[in-house]
């Protein structure tokens, strides 16, 4: 090996561990969703579902975009057996929001209509005999403040949405029909 070639070993080596130690940061500091009812992965405890006090739990929003002008929350389920079934869709939550509260939204957000045609936060309720169902909290940060109607559905806001997104978070719990998941 000649000794230009070691330079340019050593450089690209030097490149790489930059570079890793740049993804790294970034991981640490990136736009996240999470909440303390829950640990991604784990279950949702029961006041969440649809059949016991169906409110949200509470959110917390890390590191939101310098870019960003409003966030926006879909909360879904992919395993429905009817296909990817909409339980909350809110838009225009503040680009400062850090938390949002079990069972409430600032007065700026608007909410849409979700796939049981309610324009309100409706939690976990797999069908009979569907097992252990995943429920995702995707949080969007935008470029811009939505101007859509409260009620508008998810067809609508992705419509909306579309060429404004500066950010994506998501974190999701776990759901079954019948006896609750150990903790």
């Amino acid at each position: 090996m000649t000794s230009r070639h070691f330079r340019r070993l050593c450089s690209c080596a030097s490149f790489l561990t930059c570079m890793a130690a740049a993804g790294w940061a970034l991981a640490e500091n990136s736009f996240g969703i999470s909440s303390p009812a829950f640990a991604q992965g784990k279950p949702i405890p029961a006041p969440y579902a649809f059949a016991e006090k169906n409110i949200s739990p509470e959110l917390r929003v890390q590191n939101v975009p310098a870019n960003a002008r409003s966030l926006v929350l879909i909360v879904d389920d992919p395993d429905a057996p009817a296909g990817l079934w909409t339980h909350w869709l809110v838009w225009n939550l503040p680009a400062n929001t850090t938390s949002i509260p079990e069972g409430k939204l600032p007065a700026e957000a608007r909410q849409g209509k979700n796939s049981s045609g309610h324009v309100r936060y409706d939690g976990p309720a797999p069908p009979p005999g569907t097992g252990i169902h995943r429920y995702f909290f995707r949080l969007y940060a935008l470029d811009t403040i939505l101007s859509l109607p409260p009620g508008a559905d998810r067809a609508a806001l992705l419509a909306a949405m579309n060429g404004h997104v500066v950010g994506k978070g998501e974190t999701f719990g776990l759901y079954p029909y019948g006896p609750a998941l150990p903790e």
